[in-house]
């Protein structure tokens, strides 16, 4: 049997690989952002005139804010007043659905070609 020796991927083609999966690492980081999906502290209701006191912080939370670098009450207020945002739709649920079939689908069908081509070389087509 002969020994497998797998085809050589060009210099340019190395760089195209790289570029490619640097744009998609950014855009799933930064894609959500941009249509407003990440970021779940998006509701904030900061007191009129707020203090250390009406937002609830004790004088060790005070120290740690300042620390922090937020000097006063209404540096660190939206901060501290920022809430969690629990609602979902269901669009937003069935598109997330279908891209992960989707990409599950797409990485099988290229993963079967890719293993039929590496037995056909490895052992000839029967």
């Amino acid at each position: 049997m002969a020994n497998y020796i797998p085809p050589v991927q060009s210099k340019i083609g190395q760089i195209i690989d790289v570029i490619v999966l640097l744009v998609l690492a950014v855009g799933a980081l930064y894609v959500p952002l941009f249509l407003g999906l990440a970021g779940s502290a998006q509701t904030s209701t900061v007191p009129d005139n707020p203090t250390w006191e009406n937002l609830g912080q004790n004088a060790t939370m005070v120290e740690k804010w300042n620390e922090l670098g937020y000097a006063t009450a209404a540096d660190a207020a939206e901060l501290i007043t920022a809430r969690f945002d629990y609602s979902f739709s269901i669009l937003s649920l069935l598109v997330m659905i279908v891209v992960v079939v989707g990409y599950y689908v797409i990485v099988l069908r290229f993963s079967g070609k890719e293993y039929s081509e590496v037995i056909s070389e490895k052992f000839g087509d029967k």
